[in-house]
Protein backbone atom coordinates (compact mmCIF):
# COMPACT_ATOMS: atom_id res chain seq x y z
CA UNK A 1 0.00 0.00 0.00
CA UNK A 2 1.20 3.45 -0.89
CA UNK A 3 2.21 6.05 1.86
CA UNK A 4 -0.60 8.25 0.16
CA UNK A 5 -3.48 5.07 0.43
CA UNK A 6 -1.87 4.53 3.86
CA UNK A 7 -2.46 7.72 4.80
CA UNK A 8 -6.59 8.10 3.39
CA UNK A 9 -7.33 4.61 4.81
CA UNK A 10 -6.19 6.06 8.09
CA UNK A 11 -7.99 9.30 7.92
CA UNK A 12 -11.20 7.56 6.51
CA UNK A 13 -11.28 5.01 10.06
CA UNK A 14 -10.64 8.00 11.93
CA UNK A 15 -13.42 9.65 10.55
CA UNK A 16 -15.93 6.94 11.09
CA UNK A 17 -14.89 6.48 14.71
CA UNK A 18 -15.26 10.29 15.43
CA UNK A 19 -18.63 10.90 12.98
CA UNK A 20 -20.31 7.00 13.54
CA UNK A 21 -19.94 6.88 17.36
CA UNK A 22 -22.11 10.04 17.46
CA UNK A 23 -24.80 8.65 15.63
CA UNK A 24 -28.10 7.44 16.87
CA UNK A 25 -27.69 3.51 16.67
CA UNK A 26 -30.83 3.07 13.78
CA UNK A 27 -29.31 6.10 11.98
CA UNK A 28 -25.68 4.08 11.97
CA UNK A 29 -27.11 1.21 11.38
CA UNK A 30 -29.20 2.47 8.10
CA UNK A 31 -25.95 4.16 6.99
CA UNK A 32 -24.33 1.20 7.37
CA UNK A 33 -26.80 -1.07 5.27
CA UNK A 34 -26.96 1.72 2.73
CA UNK A 35 -22.55 1.67 2.72
CA UNK A 36 -22.68 -1.87 2.18
CA UNK A 37 -25.23 -2.39 -0.79
CA UNK A 38 -23.33 0.35 -2.35
CA UNK A 39 -19.92 -1.62 -2.08
CA UNK A 40 -21.75 -4.80 -2.97
CA UNK A 41 -23.07 -3.38 -6.36
CA UNK A 42 -19.44 -2.55 -7.09
CA UNK A 43 -18.19 -5.85 -7.41
CA UNK A 44 -14.87 -4.89 -6.18
CA UNK A 45 -12.09 -7.56 -5.32
CA UNK A 46 -13.40 -8.08 -1.55
CA UNK A 47 -16.99 -9.09 -2.61
CA UNK A 48 -15.90 -11.30 -5.35
CA UNK A 49 -13.71 -12.76 -2.67
CA UNK A 50 -16.49 -13.32 -0.44
CA UNK A 51 -18.66 -15.11 -2.85
CA UNK A 52 -15.56 -17.34 -3.91
CA UNK A 53 -15.34 -18.52 -0.08
CA UNK A 54 -18.94 -18.87 0.26
CA UNK A 55 -19.47 -20.71 -3.12
CA UNK A 56 -17.02 -23.33 -0.96
CA UNK A 57 -19.81 -22.90 1.96
CA UNK A 58 -22.62 -23.60 0.50
CA UNK A 59 -21.73 -25.64 -2.45
CA UNK A 60 -25.43 -26.32 -3.74
CA UNK A 61 -26.06 -22.79 -3.32
CA UNK A 62 -27.65 -21.23 -7.23
CA UNK A 63 -26.16 -18.21 -8.45
CA UNK A 64 -29.18 -16.36 -7.20
CA UNK A 65 -28.56 -18.02 -3.90
CA UNK A 66 -24.49 -17.00 -3.83
CA UNK A 67 -25.31 -13.16 -4.85
CA UNK A 68 -28.00 -12.84 -2.25
CA UNK A 69 -25.69 -14.52 0.48
CA UNK A 70 -23.13 -12.04 -0.54
CA UNK A 71 -25.32 -8.94 -0.59
CA UNK A 72 -26.08 -10.26 2.80
CA UNK A 73 -22.59 -10.66 4.20
CA UNK A 74 -21.53 -7.40 3.16
CA UNK A 75 -24.60 -5.61 5.36
CA UNK A 76 -23.25 -8.27 7.83
CA UNK A 77 -19.77 -6.85 7.84
CA UNK A 78 -21.21 -3.42 7.69
CA UNK A 79 -22.92 -3.88 11.14
CA UNK A 80 -19.37 -5.02 12.87
CA UNK A 81 -18.24 -1.67 11.49
CA UNK A 82 -20.94 0.56 12.73
CA UNK A 83 -21.18 -1.15 16.04
CA UNK A 84 -17.53 -0.83 16.82
CA UNK A 85 -17.48 2.18 15.74
CA UNK A 86 -20.12 2.91 18.23
CA UNK A 87 -18.77 0.46 20.99
CA UNK A 88 -16.50 3.01 22.94
CA UNK A 89 -20.16 5.08 23.69
CA UNK A 90 -22.53 2.39 24.78
CA UNK A 91 -23.14 2.08 27.78
CA UNK A 92 -22.53 -0.97 30.37
CA UNK A 93 -26.13 -2.22 30.24
CA UNK A 94 -26.34 -1.62 26.36
CA UNK A 95 -22.82 -3.50 26.25
CA UNK A 96 -24.70 -6.24 28.44
CA UNK A 97 -27.80 -6.67 25.96
CA UNK A 98 -25.81 -6.32 23.03
CA UNK A 99 -24.72 -9.94 22.92
CA UNK A 100 -26.67 -13.50 24.38
CA UNK A 101 -24.61 -16.08 23.86
CA UNK A 102 -25.51 -19.96 24.82
CA UNK A 103 -23.38 -22.72 27.32
CA UNK A 104 -21.34 -19.61 28.61
CA UNK A 105 -20.77 -21.91 31.60
CA UNK A 106 -18.62 -23.32 30.05
CA UNK A 107 -16.50 -20.19 30.41
CA UNK A 108 -17.26 -19.46 33.84
CA UNK A 109 -16.38 -23.03 34.65
CA UNK A 110 -13.32 -23.24 33.32
CA UNK A 111 -12.50 -19.63 35.10
CA UNK A 112 -13.35 -20.79 38.10
CA UNK A 113 -10.98 -24.08 37.81
CA UNK A 114 -8.57 -21.81 37.77
CA UNK A 115 -6.64 -23.59 34.51
CA UNK A 116 -7.03 -20.41 32.88
CA UNK A 117 -9.18 -20.32 29.14
CA UNK A 118 -8.40 -20.04 25.51
CA UNK A 119 -11.67 -18.73 23.28
CA UNK A 120 -10.95 -19.71 19.77
CA UNK A 121 -13.35 -17.81 17.60
CA UNK A 122 -13.57 -17.54 13.90
CA UNK A 123 -14.56 -14.15 11.83
CA UNK A 124 -17.75 -13.87 12.77
CA UNK A 125 -20.53 -11.62 13.30
CA UNK A 126 -18.83 -9.04 16.00
CA UNK A 127 -16.17 -10.28 18.37
CA UNK A 128 -14.64 -7.53 19.66
CA UNK A 129 -18.45 -6.88 20.81
CA UNK A 130 -18.07 -10.64 22.16
CA UNK A 131 -15.12 -8.83 23.91
CA UNK A 132 -16.66 -5.75 26.01
CA UNK A 133 -19.14 -8.37 26.70
CA UNK A 134 -17.15 -10.40 28.76
CA UNK A 135 -15.17 -7.27 30.25
CA UNK A 136 -18.25 -5.42 31.02
CA UNK A 137 -21.21 -8.05 31.60
CA UNK A 138 -18.81 -10.54 32.80
CA UNK A 139 -15.95 -8.34 34.42
CA UNK A 140 -13.34 -10.53 33.23
CA UNK A 141 -10.14 -8.73 31.46
CA UNK A 142 -8.60 -11.19 28.63
CA UNK A 143 -5.27 -10.92 26.40
CA UNK A 144 -5.50 -11.05 22.54
CA UNK A 145 -2.89 -10.38 19.84
CA UNK A 146 -3.90 -7.99 16.81
CA UNK A 147 -2.75 -8.13 12.97
CA UNK A 148 -0.14 -5.07 12.02
CA UNK A 149 -1.56 -3.17 10.02
CA UNK A 150 -0.43 -0.39 7.43
CA UNK A 151 0.28 2.15 7.94
CA UNK A 152 1.35 2.04 11.96
CA UNK A 153 -1.09 4.94 13.25
CA UNK A 154 -3.64 2.58 11.77
CA UNK A 155 -2.65 -0.13 14.05
CA UNK A 156 -2.16 2.01 16.95
CA UNK A 157 -5.52 3.21 16.67
CA UNK A 158 -6.75 -0.14 16.58
CA UNK A 159 -4.59 -0.88 19.26
CA UNK A 160 -5.58 1.91 21.49
CA UNK A 161 -9.67 1.48 20.68
CA UNK A 162 -9.41 -2.56 22.17
CA UNK A 163 -7.17 -1.32 25.02
CA UNK A 164 -10.20 1.21 25.67
CA UNK A 165 -12.74 -1.44 25.66
CA UNK A 166 -10.57 -3.58 28.29
CA UNK A 167 -8.17 -5.54 26.49
CA UNK A 168 -4.92 -6.55 26.64
CA UNK A 169 -3.57 -6.47 23.19
CA UNK A 170 -0.08 -7.62 21.87
CA UNK A 171 1.13 -7.59 18.14
CA UNK A 172 0.65 -10.76 16.09
CA UNK A 173 4.56 -10.16 14.93
CA UNK A 174 7.66 -10.07 16.76
CA UNK A 175 7.55 -13.32 19.01
CA UNK A 176 6.88 -12.18 22.50
CA UNK A 177 2.52 -12.47 21.91
CA UNK A 178 3.03 -16.42 22.82
CA UNK A 179 5.08 -16.46 25.88
CA UNK A 180 3.36 -13.50 27.49
CA UNK A 181 -0.37 -15.12 26.79
CA UNK A 182 0.92 -18.21 27.96
CA UNK A 183 1.99 -16.32 31.64
CA UNK A 184 -2.19 -15.05 31.88
CA UNK A 185 -3.19 -18.73 30.84
CA UNK A 186 -0.87 -20.38 33.43
CA UNK A 187 -2.24 -17.22 36.05
CA UNK A 188 -5.87 -18.35 35.24
CA UNK A 189 -6.36 -15.56 33.13
CA UNK A 190 -8.35 -15.49 29.62
CA UNK A 191 -7.02 -15.40 25.91
CA UNK A 192 -9.14 -14.46 22.93
CA UNK A 193 -7.88 -15.41 19.75
CA UNK A 194 -9.52 -15.10 16.11
CA UNK A 195 -8.10 -18.48 14.99
CA UNK A 196 -9.45 -19.07 11.34
CA UNK A 197 -6.86 -17.59 9.32
CA UNK A 198 -3.66 -18.38 9.22
CA UNK A 199 -1.27 -15.27 9.37
CA UNK A 200 2.08 -16.93 10.00
CA UNK A 201 2.91 -19.59 6.95
CA UNK A 202 3.48 -21.34 9.53
CA UNK A 203 -0.09 -22.67 10.84
CA UNK A 204 -1.68 -26.04 10.93
CA UNK A 205 -3.12 -27.43 7.59
CA UNK A 206 -6.70 -29.01 7.93
CA UNK A 207 -10.23 -29.77 5.95
CA UNK A 208 -12.05 -27.09 6.00
CA UNK A 209 -15.38 -27.95 4.07
CA UNK A 210 -13.76 -30.20 2.23
CA UNK A 211 -10.91 -28.59 0.94
CA UNK A 212 -7.31 -27.98 2.39
CA UNK A 213 -6.11 -24.82 3.67
CA UNK A 214 -3.99 -23.44 7.13
CA UNK A 215 -5.28 -22.28 10.08
CA UNK A 216 -3.39 -20.78 13.58
CA UNK A 217 -1.47 -23.50 15.72
CA UNK A 218 -1.71 -20.72 18.73
CA UNK A 219 -4.31 -21.96 20.22
CA UNK A 220 -4.06 -25.73 20.41
CA UNK A 221 -0.35 -24.95 20.87
CA UNK A 222 -1.20 -22.32 23.98
CA UNK A 223 -3.54 -24.80 25.38
CA UNK A 224 -0.85 -28.05 25.46
CA UNK A 225 1.82 -25.89 26.61
CA UNK A 226 -0.63 -24.45 30.09
CA UNK A 227 -3.16 -26.88 30.10
CA UNK A 228 -5.21 -23.76 29.43
CA UNK A 229 -9.27 -25.19 28.15
CA UNK A 230 -9.73 -24.34 24.75
CA UNK A 231 -13.30 -23.65 24.02
CA UNK A 232 -14.29 -22.50 19.95
CA UNK A 233 -17.00 -20.01 20.17
CA UNK A 234 -19.10 -18.92 17.21
CA UNK A 235 -21.09 -16.09 16.83
CA UNK A 236 -24.04 -15.07 14.16
CA UNK A 237 -26.68 -11.71 14.00
CA UNK A 238 -30.51 -12.55 13.28
CA UNK A 239 -33.19 -9.41 13.35
CA UNK A 240 -32.43 -8.30 16.90
CA UNK A 241 -30.35 -5.43 18.08
CA UNK A 242 -28.58 -8.70 19.71
CA UNK A 243 -25.86 -10.76 18.39
CA UNK A 244 -25.97 -14.22 19.23
CA UNK A 245 -23.45 -16.63 20.25
CA UNK A 246 -22.47 -20.63 21.10
CA UNK A 247 -19.81 -20.82 23.52
CA UNK A 248 -19.11 -24.57 22.48
CA UNK A 249 -17.90 -27.90 24.80
CA UNK A 250 -13.82 -27.85 24.97
CA UNK A 251 -11.47 -29.41 22.37
CA UNK A 252 -10.53 -32.59 24.00
CA UNK A 253 -6.70 -33.39 24.17
CA UNK A 254 -5.44 -36.53 22.80
CA UNK A 255 -4.17 -39.04 24.85
CA UNK A 256 -1.21 -40.06 22.72
CA UNK A 257 0.93 -38.42 20.00
CA UNK A 258 3.52 -35.63 19.34
CA UNK A 259 3.02 -32.16 20.81
CA UNK A 260 2.48 -31.20 16.56
CA UNK A 261 0.17 -33.81 16.40
CA UNK A 262 -2.05 -33.13 19.23
CA UNK A 263 -1.83 -29.25 17.89
CA UNK A 264 -2.67 -30.67 14.68
CA UNK A 265 -5.65 -32.84 15.85
CA UNK A 266 -7.15 -30.08 18.11
CA UNK A 267 -6.82 -27.31 15.38
CA UNK A 268 -9.06 -29.70 13.40
CA UNK A 269 -11.15 -29.97 15.71
CA UNK A 270 -11.09 -26.09 15.79
CA UNK A 271 -11.95 -25.66 12.17
CA UNK A 272 -14.78 -28.61 11.96
CA UNK A 273 -17.15 -26.56 14.96
CA UNK A 274 -16.05 -23.21 13.04
CA UNK A 275 -17.20 -25.06 9.99
CA UNK A 276 -20.95 -26.06 11.89
CA UNK A 277 -21.34 -22.21 13.39
CA UNK A 278 -20.12 -20.86 9.31
CA UNK A 279 -22.55 -23.40 7.72
CA UNK A 280 -25.49 -21.95 10.47
CA UNK A 281 -24.84 -18.39 9.21
CA UNK A 282 -22.43 -18.13 6.30
CA UNK A 283 -24.04 -14.45 5.95
CA UNK A 284 -22.07 -13.57 9.20
CA UNK A 285 -18.57 -14.98 8.03
CA UNK A 286 -16.79 -12.07 7.16
CA UNK A 287 -13.67 -13.87 5.17
CA UNK A 288 -13.20 -11.11 2.20
CA UNK A 289 -9.60 -12.89 1.82
CA UNK A 290 -8.27 -15.43 0.35
CA UNK A 291 -8.27 -18.22 2.92
CA UNK A 292 -8.06 -22.05 0.84
CA UNK A 293 -4.65 -23.53 -0.12
CA UNK A 294 -5.44 -23.85 -3.62
CA UNK A 295 -6.58 -19.78 -4.07
CA UNK A 296 -3.10 -19.17 -1.92
CA UNK A 297 -1.61 -20.73 -4.40
CA UNK A 298 -3.43 -19.24 -7.65
CA UNK A 299 -2.37 -15.85 -6.57
CA UNK A 300 0.61 -14.93 -8.96
CA UNK A 301 4.03 -13.84 -7.44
Amino acid sequence: MSGAREKLTDGLYGLGWATVKKLPEPVARALGRKIADTVWKRRGKGVLRLEANLARVVPDATPERLTALSKAGMRSYMRYWMESFRLPTWSSERAANGFAPKDVHHLKDGLASGRGVILALPHMANWDLAGVWVTRALGVPFATVAERLKPESLYDRFVAYRESLGMEVLPHTGGAAFGTLARRLRAGGLVCLVADRDLSASGVEVSFFGEPTRMPAGPAMLALQTGALLLPVTLWYDDSDTMQGQVHAPVDVPESGSRAEKASVMTQALADVFAGGIADHPEDWHMLQRLWLADLEERTP
